[in-house]
């Protein structure tokens, strides 16, 4: 789930930057169907993470050699991206792959309500009248999506469910994250989020195995040509992501990247991997216009 890449918003619009945005966001919004392949012909969803985001880190370290280097020297500050990212992936990849696809991506998307609270921590900003708004937004979203039409505490009761909601927790904590260390070198950043999946999924799928619940990976011959065809999407998708991030206002690149919901909610439903109820409908409304607010606050900030 690698979706941001710190790079400089322009203050103009690009009709093909726009395309970039929704060439990423698609990606990502069919990104459930590898993931559920891969899963059924011998490689689980963390393997699957694992073996994609390993080449893709290759693929920056040879664009970039400094990369590596860059990541070193701001390993006390950049380690806590290496670690946020790296759960991201490991929790969502692991939702899309075992979960209802549409609730996965819902609930990863109540990311705007960490976000706030996130950014009240640790960069001591203030809440906001929208924050709140936009807060309440979300766990309204929630408690509908989860209580499948009743409006109740919004408390997961899956674990595909619990590993969306930690997903968009991680993401958010990556987001604010990135914001305090704005200053840090773009290509280790960029680094730091394609190799904290590497190192975090081996040691999720190693404590599995220590409590007793094993990650075998038994790949068919056809699964590697898969694993071969996900890993170029994921970078194509990442490449079109920071040209338009480069060429986009962050406003307008934040609103085409939710076109994400549309193409899994769309594609799922035509797959036959997610049930699409009218709560369902109605709570990722409220999501999105969580989202929606956040993206056009006055500052962009909690």
């Amino acid at each position: 789930m690698q979706k941001n890449l710190t790079v400089n918003a322009a203050p103009t619009f690009s009709g093909l930057a726009a395309l970039g945005a929704l060439i990423n966001a698609s990606v990502w919004g069919v990104s459930w169907y590898p993931l559920k392949w891969l899963q059924a012909h011998g490689i689980p969803s963390l393997w699957a993470t694992w073996f994609v985001f390993s080449a893709c880190a290759f693929a920056v370290l040879v664009a970039r050699p400094a990369a590596a280097k860059r990541l070193w020297q701001h390993r006390t500050t950049l380690g806590w991206i290496v670690l946020a990212s790296g759960m991201t992936n490991a929790c969502f990849n692991s939702a899309l792959a075992t979960g209802d696809v549409v609730r996965a991506v819902l609930l990863f998307y109540l990311m705007p309500m960490w976000v706030v609270l996130l950014a009240r921590w640790l960069l001591a900003e203030r809440v906001t009248p929208s924050a709140l708004a936009r807060t309440a937004l979300a766990l309204i979203g929630a408690a509908l999506v989860l209580g499948e039409g009743k409006l109740q505490f919004p408390i997961p009761d899956s674990a595909a469910d619990w590993l969306a909601v930690a997903g968009g927790f991680f993401f958010g904590l990556n987001n604010v994250i990135l914001r305090k260390y704005a200053g840090a070198p773009q290509e280790a950043c960029a680094f730091a989020m394609f190799i904290g999946a590497v190192i975090i999924a081996p040691l999720v799928i190693g404590m599995l195995a220590l409590v007793g619940k094993p990650l075998a990976l038994a790949p068919q011959p056809i699964a590697w040509l898969g694993v071969a065809i996900f890993t170029v999407a994921v970078l194509v998708g990442n490449l079109a992501l920071q040209y338009s991030a480069a060429r986009l206002p962050a406003n307008v690149l934040s609103v085409l990247m939710l076109a994400e919901i549309l193409v899994a909610t769309l594609s799922s439903w035509l797959g036959d991997a997610a049930t699409i109820t009218q709560s369902t409908l109605v709570g990722g409304a409220f999501i999105v216009g969580a989202s929606l607010l956040a993206v056009f606050s006055k500052n962009g900030k909690a």
